[in-house]
Order: C-alpha cells, then structure tokens, then sequence
C-alpha cells in the first residue's frame, strides 16, 4: 500500500508591482516584483549586446510573455510563410518552425531605500538555452527551457539609485525537441527583494501531519539563509488565512542563525473544520510568512494553499481526502496554439477551465514542466495534475536535445521540479520521465533510482513514478523487461499498454497503474479498465487539446484499399491534430464520444463526411474517423451516409425529418455506438435514446442556410487593464436564422482600435499556415478566433469584422 502523508500545499502568489520601488518605505519593497514590462528585444546572433555600454536604441520595446518564435520570420519568400519554414530539419516535429538566437535588455534601477537588501532574479523558464547578465557579469546558463531557475543578483548590482542593465541571450537550436518549444522570455520574471536575512527561493513547505474535518495541523517548514556579516535573532511568523481575509491559524517561533548560515525551523498550526481541496471544491487558503531579524521585517511571502490528503494502493485505488477519485485524464503540451509558447495568464487559465468544462479532471503536463501560472489555475478549478520533467535522459531522441546536458543538470531540475511545485494541491504525483529510452537498461535503473532519491529528499508527501510505453528500441525483448523499472517507482504509470494491466497484477499484486497515454479511439476500454479495477486508477488521453508539432499525428485520409496510415502529415500541416479540442478551443468529434464514455452525456450524433469512390479511409493511431456533428452535406443528395449515434442507451432511433429511418439495439460489444447509413436529404436529423421502452433524450443536427452574417461572441466581454488579461472572441459565419455554418470557408479580414491590439488570431486547421496570425484569413468549419490583448489604461477595444458580400459586424470589450 502507497500510503502519503496528508500535505497542505502552497503555491508562490506573484505579487503585480513594478521593479521601481520609488514611493515605497523600507518594509513596503520586501517581497516579490515583476519585470515584465520595459524590455527591449532583437532576434538574431548579436555580438556583444551583453555588454553595459551596447547601443540597444534601435531596438523593439515590449512585455513578456514573449515568445519570438512564433513571430513571422524575418525573411519571406516562397519557403516562409509567417513563422514556419518549409525544409526545416525535423520539421514534422516542431511544426516546421525553425530555431534561432534572441536578445532581451532591460533597465532597471533601485530606490535609496533598497540599499543594502538581497535582491533575487527568478525565472519561471526562459525558452530554450539561456545565458543572464547583470552589468556585463555573466550570472549564469541555463540549458533546460521550462524549469525554474534564480541567480542572487546582490554582489553585482550597482548602488541604489544608479541604473542596472540586464542582459539575456536565448536560443533555440532547432533538432531539439518533439514537439514545438518557443524560443524566448516566455514565462514570467520576478525580483524577489529582502534584508540580507532571506527565505530562500521556493524555501516554504507546508505539510498536514493530520487532515481532519474537525481539525487540522499544519506544520510550516522555512529555509531562511543569513547573509549578513553577523549572527541574528530571528522571528518567524506564520498565519493562515480563509477565503474571507480571517486569521484562521497562527504560530510563532524565535531562533538564533550565525552568519552565513541556513536554519530550517518548522512551525505547527492548526484550522479548525478545514475546507478540503477537492476537484468538486477547490477550496484554497493564504498563508502568509513573515521573517523579523533583530525586530526588522527581513523577507515576507504570501501564497495559497490548499488542504487535503492523498493515498494510493492496489486495493482501494486513488484515494482523495478518503474518498476514492478515478482520474479523467488529458495529455497536454505546453503551446497556447496561435499565441505560441507565451504563457499569459488568461491563456494559462483559459487551457486549463476548457479541459475542466469538457470532463477532465486530471491533467499530465507532458513532458516538461508546466508554468507556475498553470498550476495555479489547476488549483482553483479542481484539476489533479501528474507533473512531469524529462522526455529524454542520456540517450538523445533528438540530436540537440536535453541529453547533452543530462548529466550535469538533472539533479538540479528534479529538484527544481519538486521545490517550485511541491505546495499545490492539484499534484499528485511527480514523474521523471517519459518513454525513456534506457529505462529498462542498467544505466537507466541508475538513473531512475538516483532522480528519486533526489525527488524524495526533497518531498515524501507525494508518489513518483516515470511513465512506461512497449520496448520499441529493442523489440525482442519481452515486456517483463520493464518489471526492474517499475519496481523502482511508486505508482506504475503505462503508455499504450492496457492489455498487461490483467496479468501484471497477477504477477505484481501490489502495483498501482494507471494509463498515463492512450489512443482515443481506445476511450473505452481503458476507461473500462479504471472503472472495473480498483488498482488502475485512470486514463490519459493523448492528448486534450492539439498542439503545434508532431504534425498530423492525428490524421485521417483516403487512401486505396491495402494502404496503411502515415503517423504524420508534411508541410504545411503544423498542428497534431489529435486533440479532443482544437487551437481554437472548439470540441472535436472524439470529445463528443468521450462525454458518453464518462457519463458527461448520454446521447451524441455524428456523421461522417462522404468517402470518395474507390478510396478507403485510413485512420491513424492518434486520429479520428471523418466525422462531424452537422448535417450540411450540399451535393450529396440521396447518397447513404454513415451516421454515428454514441449513447448510453438500449437502443436509439433515427429520424430524418420526422421520419423513422431505423432502430437499434446497443450491445455492450458495440462499444456504446450504433451506426446507421442514412440517405442525405437536407432538414433535420434526429436521434433519440430508448431506456426500458421509453423515449428518454433526443439530438438533433439541422442543416444551416447560407452564410448570411458575421456573429461575434467574447468568451469575456470585460478585462482588467493589464496585458496579461486577453479577450478571446470567437468569429462565427451563421445563416440568416443564426444557425452557424459549419462548411463555411469565408475570406475575413479583423481590424482592431481603442485601448488594446489584437495579438493572435487564426482558425482550428492543421495546415492553414496563411491564417495564422493573418488579420485577412479563412474560416475553417465556419469559425475563427482572435486574441486582444489590453493595455494598462481603462477604456474599451473593439474588433471589427470584414468579409465580402456580408455586413460588417464589431464587438466592444471593456477594459478596466
């Protein structure tokens, strides 16, 4: 039995202030400041623009996020078209985007107050390889693009109130990933400022030694670190605070640190009749710590958290604050489609609320690090995360991927991974790795039990595991090859694998396993296996929402009879196209069976697409069948066409325009599907659900008219005025009832004024290179997507929206 003690965790609150302190007394710029505003940036491999004295007037000025990957090229001709390049090395992999080198500056200087203080750089990543530095000091390289890092920018600093230049160079090497990474500062940038007697970076960890309805304890453990030239007397204190601003806990503790030590002091509190963290009830606290040296405030740090228990074993499955909770889990990368890797609040949270409202209530961040942003938003939507730090160790799945620096850097980014993410609540597990190719070798047993050991002195709250797929690299070995890799990990995590699930449970009784990779076209019997198991413990779709890279992983076409599916599709495919939600945040049609599945839905209807004489449809792996939830099939007149009616029912009818076209009987080795051929008249197509002899529930798919209008919708008609709150509206061609088109593939072209800009925009295609990010592009499916993005001033931005032969239509979005 796997049994982890109940932990509260905490999650770093980034305060939004700017790095001037002007104004500010000697206590009020102790904390956490963001740097993301005032940079200057230039692509390109720039000779010595680290240097104090480098003439950056020429540069752009912008905010992060920024990923300038994603930008269009700087060149374009017949091989480029916005960002992407045709012929690139790998292409298939990084959605024929290509890599580079670019540079950041920023000025920033400290008020008079801040003399004397320990001030702190942090990254939340920096895309792909890094090199920082402080007035012309070179502080460091960091080789991995999504763990966090920090550098103590206090030896270097010029006095305050003289200006501090800040240098970064970030390159992208290109071959050095399966999937596209974005190049650039990316994620967040923080000072972290304080006396010399300072909590170090992710130096709070919180535990629960006890959850209780009644009561709970809370022990709050602090790293603190004296860099003053003399010992200290130092207080810390701890309150913990509900959702209504209440001191619901607090405690104390007085301790002496000598000079140029650390002390670990751990403080108990308790919450009486704790709220608990849940998916149902995200329920989330603040904590806040406070650390006086010599009756000073020296460093203070304020964050949610959340209270709950998890425990794991074989008989009882995954257990959540006792209750046991099986996992609907999604794959994701870490893109944010048209917005590439730029990891903007509302985008973070955007992905995350999209899955939650489609049925997921699990998330595997493969196979990186998420953003600190993304967890956070796991938090507060009730979203159980495995979170997972390699694709690769020492043997290379690209040529100028991680491997290179493997050896040298793991250690550092374990424990990263567990530092910076060991207080949310929404981790469950931690993962070292994903489909290693060495993991059944002796050299990757090594490796495998020296990243646990890392994991695990650092947190024992929480399982770790590595996720396991078939022995591809050598395919005469048999699967018990991987029982020493397994043995080694708390939780056995199988991609593509369910069919061992029966005999490794016999063989390993103790084993809990769960799907961390499956086919979509496989929903049901792995959901089958979780439900019918009680030590597999879910299901992981590959994966949740498409993605840029790996491109046409998901594909579907016509080929002649005795072809197989190709894995992925050439240029100008970009996206994956294997997701249960598009780029543009639209369901596709595996999510529609996927509700049934879970019970989300009991009736869904889809039709698939003609297929043309003499060809036979090939369906990848990852893909789909040809498919759609509309009844739009112009030119097809009477041709039979294959109707899907998934359902959790004993039998269906279908009708087409108020007549009965057939019944069927839905028999467990259906796999919840009826299929029906129906002729194509236009009108209405009806299924409904039978249960016990009774009509129960009915859906209905009506053919549209033509397009006759531009219908705008905004996810979010108000936003604050800060560029990291985007408004995302969706663009719509309907018929004059309303009804959207969904065939329609209009010409637009999107203009933007007020107090914002518009900063993506695109459809939901996996090859239409020329609407991205294009404000004069095609609807696909009848819609499309644009992204504003606000400034820092209150007033409103309005999109408006032009295409030929169709009124012009405008939406206004509040900003304040």
């Amino acid at each position: 039995m796997n049994i982890f003690k109940p932990t509260i965790y905490l999650f770093m609150a980034i305060l939004l202030a700017s790095c001037q302190f002007g104004g500010q007394t000697d206590t009020q710029s102790i904390g956490e400041h963001l740097l993301d505003s005032g940079w200057k940036f230039k692509k390109g491999d720039i000779a010595n623009a680290e240097k104090v004295d480098f003439d950056d007037s020429d540069w752009r000025e912008l905010s992060i996020p920024h990923d300038w990957n994603i930008e269009p090229s700087l060149v374009q001709d017949d091989r480029h078209i916005g960002p992407f390049v045709k012929g690139t090395k790998d292409s298939t992999s990084t959605g024929n985007i290509d890599g580079g080198t670019g540079w950041y500056r920023k000025r920033f200087t400290l008020e008079r107050e801040d003399a004397g203080k320990t001030v702190f750089i942090c990254f939340d990543g920096v895309s792909v390889l890094s090199d920082v530095w402080l007035n012309g000091h070179h502080l460091g390289f960091h080789p991995n693009g999504y763990t966090p890092f920090s550098y103590n920018l206090t030896p270097y600093l010029n006095p305050a109130g003289k200006e501090n230049i800040l240098a970064i160079k970030t390159f992208n090497t290109g071959d050095n990933s399966r999937w596209y990474p974005g190049a650039g500062l990316y994620r967040h940038i923080w000072l972290s400022v304080s006396q010399p007697v300072y909590i170090e970076p992710w130096g709070v960890f919180v535990t629960t030694p006890l959850v209780d309805a009644k009561q709970s304890q809370v022990d709050v453990a602090v790293s603190i670190r004296n860099g003053a030239d003399a010992a200290s007397e130092v207080v810390i204190q701890a309150s913990i605070l509900n959702q209504a601003g209440e001191i619901v806990g607090s405690a104390e503790e007085k301790i002496s640190c000598s000079s140029g030590s650390a002390v670990n002091p751990v403080l108990s509190l308790f919450v009486n009749q704790p709220k608990l963290w849940s998916p149902d009830s995200p329920a989330l606290y603040t904590a806040e710590v406070k650390v006086l040296a010599d009756g000073k405030l020296a460093d203070v740090q304020s964050t949610r958290f959340g209270i709950r228990s998890i425990e794991f074993s074989a008989e009882k499955g995954f257990l959540l604050n006792g209750k046991e909770t099986l996992l609907k889990g999604a794959c994701v990368h870490h893109d944010n489609g048209l917005l590439g890797s730029a990891t903007f609040d509302k985008a973070e949270y955007r992905r995350v609320e999209l899955l939650k409202k489609n049925g997921f209530n699990a998330i595997r961040t493969a196979h990186n690090l998420p953003s600190s942003q993304f967890l956070d938003a796991c938090d507060s939507l009730g979203i159980l995360v495995i979170d997972e730090v390699f694709d690769m160790w020492v043997h290379p799945k690209r040529d100028n991927d991680y491997h290179l620096y493997f050896d040298e850097w793991s250690d550092r980014d374990v424990a990263a991974m567990v530092m910076r993410d060991r207080n949310h609540p929404s981790v469950i597990i931690g993962s070292i790795g994903n489909e290693i190719y060495e993991r059944a070798e002796a050299s990757g047993l090594a490796i495998a039990e020296r990243l646990v050991a890392v994991a695990k002195s650092l947190d024992t709250t929480r399982p770790v595991t590595q996720a396991i797929c078939a022995l591809w690299q050598v395919p005469s070995q048999h699967w018990d090859a991987t029982i020493p890799a397994f043995a080694l990990l708390d939780i056995g995590c199988y991609n593509y694998e369910w069919k061992h699930y029966e005999r490794d449970h016999q063989m390993h009784p103790d084993r809990v396993m769960v799907g961390t990779e499956s086919f979509p076209r496989e929903a049901l019997i792995n959901w089958n296996m979780a439900v019918e198991k009680p030590y597999v413990i879910g299901d992981f779709v590959w994966t949740g929402i498409d993605y840029i890279g790996e491109v046409g992983i998901g594909n579907t076409r016509y080929g002649k009879a005795g072809e197989v599916p190709i894995p992925v599709r050439p240029y100008p495919w970009y996206l994956s196209w294997c997701g249960d939600i598009d780029i543009c945040g639209n369901k596709k049609p595996q999510s529609y069976y996927r509700d049934v599945v879970w019970g989300e839905s009991d009736l869904e209807l889809l039709v698939h697409a003609p297929i043309p004489e003499g060809k036979t449809e090939l369906v990848s792996k990852w893909g789909w069948p040809d498919e759609y939830p509309h009844w739009n099939w112009e030119g097809n007149e009477n041709r039979p066409l294959q109707v899907s009616v998934y359902a959790n029912f004993d039998m269906v009818r279908i009708h087409n325009n108020g007549k009965l076209l057939g019944e069927k009987v839905i028999k467990k080795e259906d796999n919840l599907t009826a299929t029906f051929m129906i002729p194509y008249q236009a009108g209405e197509l009806t299924a409904t659900g039978i249960r016990n002899g009774k009509e129960v529930v009915s859906k209905s798919l009506v053919t549209s008219g033509k397009p006759a209008k531009i219908r705008l919708v905004a996810e979010h008609p108000v936003v604050k005025a800060n560029p990291n709150d985007l408004s995302y509206i969706h663009i719509e061609v309907t018929d004059e009832k309303g009804r959207l088109v969904p065939d329609a593939e209009l010409d637009i072209q999107l203009s933007v004024s007020g107090s914002g800009k518009l900063i993506a925009c695109g459809n939901a295609a996996p090859d239409d290179l020329g609407s991205f990010n294009n404000p004069n592009l095609k609807t696909f499916s009848g819609r499309a997507l644009a992204i504003l993005q606000a400034g820092t001033e209150s007033g409103n931005m309005r999109l408006t929206v032009h295409s030929k032969g169709l009124a012009e239509e405008r939406i206004e979005i509040q900003v304040k």
